[in-house]
């Protein structure tokens, strides 16, 4: 049998605290736990001798034990003795010796370890059969994985937010979409994604939005932008018209002698602004468009012609 460095196993010091031992094992649990490793072959046996190893460190009487045991296999072996020679009779666990011989199934930690080969006979030998589970290969419990969808909304719905219903893995989910919401933006509902293993939670469902182009109406950021028709006369002699918005008509006085291209702003008629908890909203940029008279009367033809003249008199 030979002599198992726990300390080195656990990558510590021989004056290392109980709770630097704990921290060691901890990280060197996660590095090596066979459910989460899957590169390394060897992954499952480190585990197991870390967990041997964090069983005896642990324990403030069976580290006393294995200090003394180590202090005098280190001076068996300075007088040139060998693990071959040792008389390791004397650290035997008494009830280990008095039950070896009447194992029945389960009885050792090696059947607790399902893969086979248990806890070492080092450990057996000189601790007992007894091994606490929390500290052995118990499968540890692993998150769900995350679900993703994408929702498809309107413009005009972004503008007053909507419900939807999201199927996922045979569910309707009812997914609220606040007010200003942006395109490409991304929802995490915890919880609501796949199954866990071994008793992990719930992962989560994320949900990408993309709101749709809208016809007419333009979106940069929380502002909305939007051409309008303007007759000729309210463009040169100023006036106002209503415009339908997603927010309801909205009256737009036109100044006079308004080119077409003009843009006129319109302060808080545009987006809200997501997730605020006031009415703030951005602004409208409404862009005129001049639209010249069509099928003019003979009268109305002989007005622009005296409007011609008119102004090329002034000229």
């Amino acid at each position: 049998m030979d002599f198992k460095d726990y300390y080195k196993i656990l990558e510590v010091e021989k004056t290392a605290t109980a709770e630097e031992i704990k921290q060691s094992y901890r990280r060197l649990a996660r590095q090596y736990h066979p459910d989460t490793n899957k590169s390394d072959p060897k992954a499952e046996e480190k585990f197991k001798d870390i967990s041997e190893a964090y069983q005896v460190l642990s324990d403030a009487e069976k580290r006393r034990k294995y200090d003394n045991l180590g202090s005098s296999f280190n001076r068996h072996r300075q007088t040139g003795g060998s693990s071959e020679n040792f008389d390791w009779s004397n650290w035997f666990d008494k009830a280990q010796q008095q039950s070896s011989r009447a194992k029945s199934t389960y009885q050792t930690v090696g059947d607790f370890f399902s893969s086979g080969g248990g806890v070492s006979d080092f450990f057996e030998r000189i601790f007992g059969s007894g091994f606490s589970q929390k500290q052995g290969f118990s499968r540890t419990p692993i998150r769900g994985e995350d679900v993703e969808a994408e929702v498809e909304i309107t413009l005009a719905e972004a503008f007053s937010g909507v419900t939807k219903l999201i199927q996922i893995n045979g569910k309707k989910i009812e997914v609220k979409f606040k007010p200003g919401i942006a395109d490409a933006q991304v929802l995490r509902l915890s919880g609501l994604g796949g199954a866990g293993k071994h008793g992990g939670e719930k992962g989560d469902l994320i949900v990408r939005v993309k709101v749709l182009e809208h016809n007419r109406v333009t979106r940069k950021n929380n502002d909305l932008y939007l051409e309008i028709p303007v007759d000729i006369f309210n463009a040169v002699l100023g006036g106002s018209t209503k415009i339908k918005t997603f927010g309801g008509m909205v009256k737009v006085n036109i100044p006079p002698e308004s080119s077409s291209g003009k843009v006129l702003k319109l302060k808080g008629q545009g987006m809200p602004i997501y997730a605020s908890n006031s009415e703030e909203r951005g602004d409208l940029y409404v862009t005129l468009q001049i639209k010249s008279p069509k099928n003019l009367t003979d009268e109305e033809k002989e007005l622009f012609e005296k409007l011609r003249e008119l102004s090329k008199s002034k000229k």
